[in-house]
């Protein structure tokens, strides 16, 4: 029978596995659909600040409990998988505990650790489902929360107490079988024994029977948890890496020239370029800032992915706090959301995928969003995950004011001013200085 046990799981395995690499490649495809951009520079910088914001969770500290225990659940899911690696090669192979051998005394060491961070995960799980339900905090009060992403953030907690719990019964009902049955080697379980009684009176082979289902419970759990992923915000457990690796450098204040302008200021300058010269190559001509989500480069596109529905940016957003429409956190997830529409229209062979579905300007994103943004990149200073919300919005504000002059009428006044007087001011050069004169 053991090699029948082995056959099934190897399928579960192979199954789970070839799903989550199917979605994963879905993904990739619909980030790709953005615009290339090269973020391969100063790759020392880029590592450094991964270790330091992804891996070291260096800007969660401003809110310390969440922090704290925010950690207990990131190292949970991080250091668990050594147990989940030990039980998939039990699993394959028909082994039983197959790490006890090498690692000798040490192992039950390794065993306690693991069940007092088990502990630590359903703690911290209990603590932020009272504050997401029972605390007054208003960024999990949003409208762009209603629905499927508050479903989904209460999920996830379900998901990992329901994992964690049935690893401690699974070993509360090993210790209770070895005690039944005056076998040596097990571990001495530091958390589960306490568990134990629950198993009192049980016969031995109902014992084994519930220690192997609620084996083979949580590792297929897992499995679906691991499929689950991509279509939960939670994905960011392995975005965040690269989402910070591709982070800009440069300073938050400084905004990224556009390339298609550039070249022509460069032209221009050029006393040497023939200003009549047309391009003849019959490409179309490149579009000013961004209409819907195609127009973004692929690094925005992976930070809406990246984004963790957290609502720190919008708790900070000044906008937002003096109750304007915008929402950076809004923001990210409606290009999440549509560049997902786009990538399910291709799917089904939707010859103009992106002139179908809700578009992104004027369906999901209003302009009142877009111009009550200050560009102060509280936002963005804000993100424990390094997302930029102010970029995408800024290109979308270059659309409107660069193809369409849908810029508002102040701002118009400020930029023909600019134009024409050299200074926002309606005030020609030679006049400037009256104010001062008359005082």
């Amino acid at each position: 029978m053991e090699w029948i046990s082995s056959l099934l799981f190897a399928l579960a395995l192979g199954a789970g596995v070839v799903l989550f690499a199917r979605k994963v490649r879905t993904l990739r495809r619909n980030i790709q659909l953005g615009k290339p951009i090269d973020r391969s520079d100063r790759p020392g910088e880029r590592w450094a600040l991964m270790a330091r914001v992804a891996m070291g969770q260096s800007k969660m500290g401003a809110r310390p409990l969440a922090a704290f225990f925010h950690f207990l659940i990131y190292a949970g899911f991080v250091l668990i998988n050594i147990e989940v690696l030990e039980i998939v090669i039990d699993g394959l192979f028909g082994t039983h505990r197959v790490f006890a051998r090498p690692l000798g005394a040490f192992y039950p060491v390794v065993i306690g650790f693991f069940e007092i961070l088990a502990v630590g995960v359903l703690a911290a799980c209990v603590v932020f489902l009272i504050r997401r339900n029972g605390g007054r905090i208003e960024r999990f009060r949003q409208p762009e929360l209603q629905g499927w992403p508050n479903r989904d953030a209460h999920l996830i907690l379900y998901i990992e107490i329901v994992l964690m719990s049935a690893l401690l019964l699974m070993n509360a009902a090993e210790a209770h079988l070895v005690d039944a049955t005056h076998a040596v080697g097990a571990p001495p379980y530091v958390v589960s024994r306490w568990l134990m009684p629950l198993f009192a009176g049980w016969e031995t082979g109902v014992l084994h029977f519930v220690e192997r289902g609620l084996w083979w419970f949580h590792i297929l759990g897992i499995l679906a948890f691991l499929n689950y992923l991509p279509y939960s915000k939670h994905f960011h457990i392995v975005l965040a890496f690269p989402n910070v690796w591709f982070s800009k450098l440069e300073p938050k204040g400084q905004l990224d020239s556009m390339p298609e302008v550039e070249a022509e200021v460069r032209k221009m300058l050029d006393p040497n370029a023939n200003p009549y010269a047309t391009d003849d190559s019959g490409a179309a001509p490149a579009r000013f800032g961004a209409k819907d989500a195609p127009d973004l480069h692929r690094v925005q596109l992976l930070n809406a992915y990246a984004c963790t529905e957290c609502g720190r940016c919008s708790s900070v957003c000044p906008a937002n706090q003096t109750g304007k429409k915008l929402s950076p956190r809004k923001i990210m997830m409606d290009v999440r959301d549509r560049i997902e529409e786009i990538g399910r229209l291709t799917d089904e062979g939707h010859a103009t995928p992106t002139e179908a579905g809700t578009p992104l300007l004027d369906g999901r994103i209003s302009r009142e969003e877009l111009w009550a943004c200050t560009s102060c990149n509280a936002c963005v200073e804000a993100c424990p995950v390094n997302i930029d919300p102010l970029s995408i919005i800024v290109d979308m504000r270059r659309y409107l004011v660069m193809e369409e002059s849908a810029a508002p009428q102040e701002l118009n006044g400020m930029m023909g001013n600019i134009e024409n007087n050299g200074a926002p001011w309606p005030f020609n050069q030679a006049d400037r200085l009256q104010w001062a004169e008359q005082g």
